[in-house]
């Protein structure tokens, strides 16, 4: 006689039903799969975004670069730090393309995360015009992206964009996605990454390294001036990084 353990159950016993239980996680619910990270994505990048916007508004004279550096890599770092583990922590379309092409991204989410960080950076903008003085938000034309002003100085700006995105999204897929090299210090390896892109690169381009933070200060001051260098250069950077990581892994 078998023990009651062993009472059969249709073809199954009830200790292989108790087994097959254990070698099946249950799968997460739709809305932790798919919302809660575009939610992620969206205060995430609202915060960063304030933040930067904040920091270039009301930039005080004789600090030059400094300030928006430390402001961009800090608040980056946080919020990585805080909400990484709900989203990964992109809060840049480019960061999400590099990611998704390396394999740490689904391809179903790629979309969602561009609209969910666009909105973020447009919410980012707007705090950041709610919460400064008129006077100081005109003179920084509301942290929008002024430093191209001809045609002359474009292939400059595109080559500092590209090469300074790739530096940060590189640190991103080897430092938080490569299971070889990542490590837990990623947030703050990432917030350095912009931190010294800007320092080094602010004064060509501007050091936007992301489509969202150019996108939200110029919809909200409506300034369009080279737009588009914000866009192309990062996202070509985000398609070469893939290059680089499959030679290092």
């Amino acid at each position: 006689m078998q023990g009651m353990t062993d009472v059969e159950f249709g073809r199954m016993s009830v200790k292989e039903l108790e087994l097959d239980g254990k070698s099946s996680p249950p799968q997460p619910h739709w809305f932790e799969q798919y919302v809660q990270p575009c939610i992620g994505e969206l205060v995430g990048s609202a915060f960063f975004i304030f933040i930067g916007c904040a920091s270039v508004i009301e930039n005080t004279d004789g600090t030059g670069r400094l300030q928006p550096a430390l402001a961009h890599g800090l608040a980056l770092g946080l919020t990585i730090a805080v909400l990484g583990n709900i989203s990964g922590g992109h809060y840049n379309p480019a960061v999400s393309l590099g990611a998704w092409l390396v394999g740490g991204l689904n391809m179903v989410m790629v979309i969602p995360y561009w609209i969910s960080q666009l909105c973020g950076g447009l919410i980012g903008a707007g705090l950041a015009r709610v919460m400064t003085v008129w006077e100081r938000y005109d003179n920084a034309t509301g942290a929008a992206f002024t430093s191209v002003t001809s045609d002359d100085q474009i292939p400059a700006a595109l080559v500092g964009e590209i090469v300074m995105t790739m530096f940060l999204v590189m640190t991103v897929c080897m430092g938080a996605i490569n299971e070889k090299t990542k490590t837990p210090l990623a947030p703050f390896c990432i917030g350095f990454t912009v931190t010294a892109d800007i320092l080094a690169g602010g004064g060509v381009s501007g050091g936007c390294m992301n489509p969202a933070r150019a996108f939200g200060p110029a919809l909200v001051a409506n300034y369009w001036d080279y737009h588009w260098v914000y866009w192309v250069g990062p996202m070509v950077a985000g398609l070469l990084v893939v290059d680089g990581k499959l030679l290092l892994c």
